[in-house]
């Protein structure tokens, strides 16, 4: 973990509300997949952005966002040669065993991002199906990413683009031709309770990475606290945001 001076080197919109931003970082730096920044936006933001990465290479880092709020609204104005403190990287990303030959990403929203990062980290070292949900045609982006996967299934809310679904059944449907050894998904906590409940009835391991709103990103202020099976609780931003789905309350 570092705070990087950063420099943004483009920051372009790439779907309806959705903008990707790279940085220049001035140095290499290794990001495991799933792993989050912290963009500090200076003024009178005091709370940092998190954001997972979705690219790392070498010295430049690429977060993809959606416009949300005032805060991201205020990171999409910023052009290139604007400096930023960059906090990364932070929490616990997804590692895929080696014994996981075939892995299925599924994933909706911005939770497409984080698993770019998975497909370019284990792409051509492991067999990759991709099942990837999109609100409508004009919210799809990163197919160029999702194309260099064995697999690839886009699928849209509306059937405006691919077939009239989500991601999960679309993973669901092609499950019994296609069974990974392991699922590994991030998007909204409803899609990721469907798909535990498909992966719990085919006894497949699968690891979710949680979407909360964080406050600080280095497990102190709590914000992000979650339930867990056992009864205890967890800081996603510390101790995720990759859990086991049986260890999480979805």
């Amino acid at each position: 973990m570092k705070d990087y001076i950063a420099t943004i080197v483009k920051n372009e919109k790439i779907a309806e509300n959705i903008y990707a931003v790279t940085f220049d970082v001035g140095e290499d730096v290794a990001v495991r997949a799933g792993q989050f920044g912290d963009i500090a936006l200076g003024g009178t933001r005091l709370l940092r952005r998190p954001i997972a990465v979705c690219k790392a290479e070498k010295n430049l880092v690429t977060f993809c966002y959606q416009l949300r709020g005032e805060g991201t609204r205020e990171l999409k104005e910023l052009g290139a040669g604007t400096r930023l403190n960059v906090l990364m990287p932070l929490g616990n990303g997804f590692y895929v065993e080696e014994n996981e030959k075939k892995v299925a990403l599924v994933g909706g929203g911005v939770g497409v991002f984080p698993l770019i990062s998975v497909l370019r980290a284990y792409g051509g070292a492991k067999e990759i199906s991709a099942y990837i949900g999109y609100r409508n045609a004009a919210a799809v982006c990163g197919t160029e990413e999702f194309e260099k996967a064995n697999k690839f299934v886009a699928v849209t809310d509306d059937g405006s683009y691919g077939e009239k679904m989500n991601a999960v059944q679309a993973f669901e449907k092609d499950l019994a031709n296609n069974r990974p050894d392991v699922v590994l998904a991030c998007g909204p906590t409803p899609m990721l309770r469907a798909l535990k409940a498909v992966t719990d009835k085919a006894g497949l391991a699968c690891y979710v990475s949680l979407e909360e709103r964080m406050g600080c990103g280095i497990g102190a202020c709590l914000v992000c606290v979650c339930d867990k099976t056992d009864g205890k609780k967890a800081r996603v931003c510390k101790d995720g945001p990759v859990f086991n789905a049986n260890d999480v309350l979805l």
